[in-house]
């Protein structure tokens, strides 16, 4: 079994040259035989709040159909972030595309503050997915600070713990603590994707990583640049490896 978070710098609002990107790292990820990918927070438009109403991207956007048809074909779960809008409601959620065909969402639970103003935050959109005797969750960003968010993610037999995330340069210290105490806690693995370079006026932490159940960080990628964090699963020990490529190939 193999999983992975894709790291990138994107520009808020474009939305076209965002999918470019993703679907470079996913195609990297498919070489790499992986079985589920995730990307950032609102990965697609870049992190917004203003603009969300405007960069909302529907289920029947030609992105969400493309990156659909990626997933059945090539056997994976690919988890990209938008600005979603569910009955007449603004949330920043994250689009689930199956193997099998189908959409899954998850919105954000807990908001940062000022986020309010402009999103709505729900519990009703929280899929489950068994993934090769695992149990996958999601979390988008000021999730992670909610240690409700944690235990709730262990009732329902959460095995790996899945975070899309927009921590700044100076907050990423205090991110990789709250993932590290979730995965010992509540003994869970936690793969964690970050942006790297600046989105929406603010650097970006980087520094996705892996976490095993016992809150070891088994591999991270650096402040900067872009790439894929792998990680594997070898019978009961899981290990953990940067792949990139260069920066010619992923434009």
């Amino acid at each position: 079994m193999k999983i992975a978070s894709a790291q990138l710098e994107v520009t808020v609002g474009d939305i076209t040259g965002n999918f470019k990107k993703h679907l470079a790292w996913i195609d990297l990820a498919i070489e790499n035989q992986v079985d589920l990918i995730v990307f950032p927070e609102m990965s697609l438009t870049g992190y917004c709040r203003e603009e969300g109403r405007d960069l909302v991207i529907e289920p029947t956007n030609p992105i969400i159909w493309k990156l659909k048809k990626i997933a059945a074909a090539h056997d994976i779960i690919i988890v990209v972030g938008a600005p979603l809008e569910i009955d007449n409601s603004l949330y920043i959620g994250a689009y689930i595309l199956m193997p099998n065909g189908k959409t899954k969402v998850y919105t954000k639970q807990f908001l940062h503050e000022g986020e309010g103003e402009f999103y709505s935050s729900s519990f009703d959109y929280n899929p489950r997915i068994e993934l090769k005797e695992e149990v996958v969750q999601f979390a988008i960003c000021a999730d992670i600070v909610e240690e409700q968010h944690a235990v709730n993610a262990k009732e329902n037999a959460c095995s790996i713990y899945v975070a899309s995330i927009f921590y700044s340069k100076g907050g990423i210290t205090e991110g990789h603590e709250q993932l590290r105490k979730f995965a010992k806690a509540y003994s869970m693995k936690v793969l964690m994707s970050n942006f790297s370079g600046e989105v929406w006026g603010v650097r970006a932490g980087g520094k996705s990583g892996f976490w095993d159940k016992d809150g070891n960080l088994i591999s991270e990628m650096g402040v900067n640049g872009e790439g894929l964090l792998l990680a594997e699963k070898d019978g009961e020990t899981w290990t953990a490896r940067q792949v990139k490529e260069k920066e010619e190939e992923v434009l």
